[in-house]
């Protein structure tokens, strides 16, 4: 009979670990959707001694086999990362002791903060293991405007959009405006979707956090240029971010607007604009661009809507799951 142990991972375990580490970082693009490569071994074993990121491993008769990566760096949420088994092998059984373990590491720390796990590729699989331990699921859907192999970009030259009161217009963005910027994405993301896995939405300094990492590099590089705000009659009343990540790929992390502006059609104006941007920053060869991404849920047809009519197609969807601070149910008994 086989005897299971799930630990953190520890200096003893670094050789056998690298087996099942190097079998994720093989399957990270095709399994699991990663756009950028994982980290090499090395240095995910430095990150891991600098508790920059923490690994749960499970051993099956004393030899590696799954592993579990969670952070606890984001300031009200504990981030779980990758579920992974070696050779996607027993992936539920395995699942279910990496999860204990994890659940039971983190006891004192859920107190005060929520799990989120975005369960990309083959980890939808696991839905029902997780929902057992009283995981919740929103729906996120991934959408992709591509550079070529596509019509993306004549389906945008093609877009029209209405003709709105000359009070509006479209700048690039500025710093001066950060503070406009925190108060209006805080108000449109307060009671979203997005504010359930990442409740930092849920006020004006988790939301300043949010903004900061954003245009300070943080989470990527910051497109100014790219980046878009609405104003009405000289005043900011919207903002549509735009980051590029790993040099090719830029994200769009967030649009917002004031709810008296919403349902106009005005998020739409905003976000051709710096759409367009960096199509033309790639015509005029200024970057090496091949893509602009960004996710919303999928049962917000009017986003859906609008991403599609200015050349987004959908590429995938997964389960956005959370754990909440309160409320979370015990598992049943091995």
């Amino acid at each position: 009979m086989t005897e299971y142990q799930a630990k953190l991972l520890s200096e003893e375990n670094y050789k056998g670990f690298e087996t099942v580490y190097n079998d994720f970082r093989t399957r990270a693009a095709t399994d699991y959707n990663f756009e950028l490569e994982p980290l090499s071994y090395e240095d995910f074993i430095e990150s891991t001694k600098k508790d920059l990121i923490k690994c749960v491993i499970l051993l099956e008769d004393t030899i590696p086999t799954a592993f579990l990566v969670y952070t606890t760096l984001i300031s009200e949420a504990i981030e779980l990362n990758i579920i992974h088994s070696l050779n996607l092998e027993n992936e539920l059984v395995r699942s279910k002791y990496l999860l204990e373990e994890f659940l039971k590491e983190t006891e004192e720390i859920r107190k005060n903060k929520i799990v989120c796990y975005p369960m990309l590729g083959i980890q939808k699989t696991l839905i029902g293991e997780i929902a057992r331990f009283g995981f919740k699921f929103v729906g996120i859907a991934v959408l992709r405007f591509m550079m070529s192999g596509t019509n993306s970009v004549e389906i945008l030259e093609m877009t029209q959009t209405r003709n709105f009161p000359s009070c509006y217009s479209v700048i690039p963005w500025d710093e001066k405006y950060f503070n406009d910027a925190v108060n209006i994405v805080q108000e449109a993301f307060e009671e979203s979707a997005d504010a359930l896995f990442d409740p930092r939405f849920k006020t004006l300094d988790g939301t300043f956090d949010i903004l900061t990492k954003i245009t300070k590099n943080i989470y990527a590089e910051f497109l100014p240029e790219a980046t878009s705000i609405l104003m009405c009659d000289n005043n900011p009343v919207g903002f549509c971010f735009m980051n590029l990540t790993g040099g090719t790929i830029v994200n769009i992390p967030i649009v917002a607007i004031k709810k008296e502006h919403q349902g106009r059609g005005l998020s739409k104006l905003m976000l051709k604009y710096s759409v367009e941007n960096i199509v033309n920053q790639v015509k005029n060869a200024k970057r090496p661009i091949t893509e602009i991404n960004t996710c919303t849920e999928t049962n917000n047809f009017q986003a859906l809507k609008m991403y599609r009519h200015l050349g987004f197609k959908e590429d995938y969807s997964y389960p956005q799951s959370y754990l909440p601070k309160k409320g979370i149910a015990k598992n049943s008994k091995k």
